[in-house]
């Protein structure tokens, strides 16, 4: 009987851990190496103390609507893209609201989590911690990790020959940045277009001499700002996008989403990626574009090699007088605190039953929250990881045999264990991830009884955003205020802008009335869809 759980981590997936595990009446103790919660949303200057931190200029790429706990939905005025700095207020506000800091202990670093010699019957762990100094010894019936995968900067420097024998300049990988203002009048060479890299180019391009961005994928780049200035992913990630998703052909799909991406401008005249292509990565970035056409950003092919100042590229290109190279090269991550028999099986989160329960263990008391790769929010599909890992160790929720879960393990296993530059092609569908561990914990809302029995609720869940509220309607953990959350929503995301009222200004009840004739006239349209939405199978690992 699972009674005391230790909780690694108290960032966004340590704290939705800590609440839901005193949801379900368990006793569970945080350890967080650092002194203040919110784990990589905790900004800091200093770069001593190896901890993975934000930049200091980051915006948050999915908005407060789809972003949040599923109870607890951020303040009205908070801006739809959030700062670091509200992000940690928002996480310190749900902390203090659920009275989550009394069962933290902060600069307290865990040492080792290892199992008990009766851990075939008891399933019990000991874990080793370190506070100032001083070791403890502890006894839990069951572990959450919780330090996510933003844990170890992954620098390929073998990749590049050159950047370690000759050349002369500065070479760092993007942990280490914070601000532009140390580049400034430099020559910089950006290595990686992912967000990241995206971001810190633009923001280089403002103080630097020059900036160049390397990259060796198909890079597709779209606006937080979508069609009538709504968040991007309120409009995107829906529940009847992603059920044709799964019905339409995946050729047919890709060339619709190029279609759409190529609409704002032509990717191929950038240089950025071509229709032609199967593989590719999705960004988020306004300003790249425009970088790109006023020359104050210049994209690149992959780095063949270095000398002492120049990079040489794959199309035999020179840049010369290069000052400083950046990888944004993401992260890999490692459980150094876990025994080897267990760390040695996780390679991804593939070998994990549903990302999250390593298949090997004798007893299910192990569970991995936030090692996820989502096209929405991480912070909202480790809460439902949260809440499905609590009520397997209270009882409530089962798991298969060990066997079924290795069998099901090893058929997704990859046959080659891949960089970390490689795993955006292994992002999950937001929509299908989260609704399958949802369908596990019991509170995947029934679409298709809503319909029938609310129909303006059943069609704003099915057409309108799919946000976490959604998951709070039925089942354990259900909140009172979910369905007028999910009501409010888009009132809520146009609050922030109502700084300025203009004379005749009558857009919101133009918009209530219009999404009211959208509900009646999309009903039957709507029954049909979730009927065969209801004979849709398990969602697989691949996005098309």
């Amino acid at each position: 009987m699972v009674r005391r759980v230790a909780v690694v981590g108290a960032g966004a997936g340590g704290l939705a851990s800590v609440k839901c595990c005193l949801d379900e009446g368990l006793e569970p103790t945080c350890f967080e190496s650092s002194e203040d919660i919110g784990g990589v949303w905790h900004y800091t200057d200093s770069t001593d103390t190896r901890r993975i931190t934000v930049y200091r200029s980051v915006i948050t790429n999915t908005s407060k609507e789809m972003s949040c706990f599923s109870d607890f939905p951020f303040p009205e005025d908070f801006p739809n893209y959030l700062p670091h700095s509200l992000v940690l207020e928002y996480l310190r506000m749900y902390a203090r609201h659920f009275n989550l800091l009394g069962h933290i202990r902060l600069q307290t670093t865990v040492l080792s989590v290892r199992k008990r010699p009766d851990f075939s019957a008891s399933g019990q762990w000991e874990v080793v911690t370190e506070s100032h100094g001083v070791r403890e010894s502890h006894v839990f019936d069951a572990v959450m990790v919780c330090t996510g995968h933003y844990q170890e900067p992954y620098l390929p420097l073998a990749s590049f020959p050159g950047i370690e024998s000759r050349f002369k300049g500065q070479y760092l990988h993007s942990w280490e940045y914070r601000d532009a203002q140390a580049f400034r009048g430099k020559r910089v060479l950006v290595l990686g277009i992912g967000n990241t890299g995206g971001d810190l180019s633009v923001e280089l391009s403002r103080v630097a001499a020059k900036v160049f961005l390397s990259t060796r994928s198909h890079t597709w780049v779209v606006s937080r700002v979508s069609d009538h200035g709504f968040p991007l992913d309120m409009v995107s990630t829906t529940r009847f996008n992603s059920l044709l998703d799964w019905l339409l052909p995946s050729a047919l799909t890709r060339r619709i989403k190029f279609r759409k991406f190529n609409s704002w401008f032509n990717h191929t005249n950038y240089g950025l990626a071509s229709s032609k292509s199967s593989k590719f990565k999705l960004i988020v970035n306004e300003e790249l574009p425009f970088c790109l056409l006023s020359g104050t950003v210049v994209l690149k092919p992959n780095v063949k090699e270095f000398t002492e100042s120049s990079a040489i590229f794959e199309d035999g290109t020179t840049e010369g007088n290069i000052d400083v190279v950046l990888f944004a090269t993401g992260y890999s991550f490692s459980f150094p605190f876990l025994e080897e028999s267990v760390r040695s099986t996780i390679h991804d989160n593939r070998s994990l039953y549903n990302c999250i329960f390593p298949p090997q263990l004798e007893q299910p008391t192990l569970a991995i929250i936030g090692l996820i790769q989502l096209t929405g929010s991480i912070m909202v599909g480790s809460e439902m990881q949260a809440r499905w890992v609590t009520g397997v160790f209270a009882g409530w929720n089962k798991l298969p045999p060990p066997s079924r879960m290795m069998a099901e393990v090893l058929k997704r296993k990859p046959a080659v264990k891949r960089n970390p530059s490689e795993r955006e092609n292994l992002k999950m569908s937001f929509v299908s991830y989260v609704d399958k561990i949802a369908a596990c914990a019991g509170v995947k809302p029934s679409v298709w009884r809503l319909l029938l029995t609310d129909p303006q609720l059943g069609l704003a869940i099915f057409f309108g955003p799919c946000s976490p509220y959604q998951y709070r309607l039925e089942g354990r953990g259900s909140w009172s205020g979910a369905r007028a959350a999910i009501l409010t929503q888009w009132q809520r995301s146009l609050r922030p802008l109502r700084t300025r009222r203009l004379l005749g200004d009558s857009s919101s009840s133009s918009w209530g009335w219009g999404w009211g004739w959208m509900c009646l006239l999309a009903l039957p349209a709507a029954l049909t869809a979730a009927w065969l939405c209801s004979k849709q199978p398990q969602p697989g690992w691949s996005p098309r």
